[in-house]
């Protein structure tokens, strides 16, 4: 994300139309990676594995959940991952399903936020002409100009939960992938035979810098971005299901 904003400000954007992106998105990464892993600390701890609470990690804190490089990756494409939460699935009463759901919940956590984040949005949007205008146009709208300070507070907020809305969705698509070490290689051990699953999981390590070199590479940009419009228009057009909205 942060990449695409300088890449606008190289090719002569304003500043004050490219900056509040820049920090909506340091924002929008540290709190979601953190209710992500979050996420899958409480989904265990309900499950009956209490490492992640003994080890701190139920909290939104971001110190307590960033992984350098896909933070890094995070800010910068919008695809990228937190430092995983300890599960330990000798705690679980049904180890397949409970890991399944265990890493179902970081995703899903997501989406929910993407969703409520996109509502929020577009509310503000159906009662506000300035964040309507400051949404398509930026700061040269005339009328986020002329508009009094607090719309144009009420234009930023929209912006952030924009943001919100993108970054989780992509967040959540992202590790939805059935790779390792993504949350969807743990939801497809529900479906895998032992043998075949732990065979892949030997080599999570070599797959993970695989994975990536693909992600540095622009590999999975196109094709994740097209899933996660998809979606943003399903989303969009529910709220617009909304009368007023």
């Amino acid at each position: 994300m942060i990449y695409s904003l300088i890449r606008s400000l190289m090719a002569g954007a304003a500043p004050r139309d490219v900056i509040p992106g820049m920090i909506f998105t340091v924002i929008v990464v540290l709190f979601s990676l953190s209710l992500h892993e979050t996420s899958h600390g409480w989904m265990a701890c309900k499950l009956g594995d209490k490492t992640a609470k003994y080890m701190g990690r139920l909290t939104l804190d971001p110190r307590k959940h960033l992984d350098p490089i896909g933070t890094v990756c995070m800010l910068l494409f919008g695809f990228g991952w937190a430092k995983p939460v300890p599960v330990n699935s000798r705690y679980f009463k049904k180890p397949r399903r409970d890991m399944a759901l265990t890493a179902a919940a970081g995703p899903v956590s997501n989406l929910l936020l993407s969703f409520l984040s996109c509502l929020v949005f577009w509310i503000i949007l159906a009662f506000s002409d300035s964040a309507a205008a400051f949404f398509y146009y930026g700061f040269a709208g005339d009328a986020i100009m002329n508009a009094s300070v607090w719309q144009k507070v009420l234009a930023l907020i929209a912006q952030l939960f924009y943001y919100s809305h993108i970054l989780n969705l992509y967040l959540a698509i992202f590790n939805l992938i059935p790779i390792p070490p993504l949350d969807g290689s743990r939801i497809l051990f529900i479906f895998l035979p032992d043998r075949v699953y732990f065979g892949l999981m030997k080599y999570e390590r070599i797959i993970s810098i695989f994975l990536f070199a693909l992600l540095w590479m622009g590999f999975f940009s196109r094709f994740l971005s097209n899933i996660c419009g998809y979606i943003s228009y399903g989303m969009t057009f529910l709220i617009h299901l909304i009368p007023g909205l």
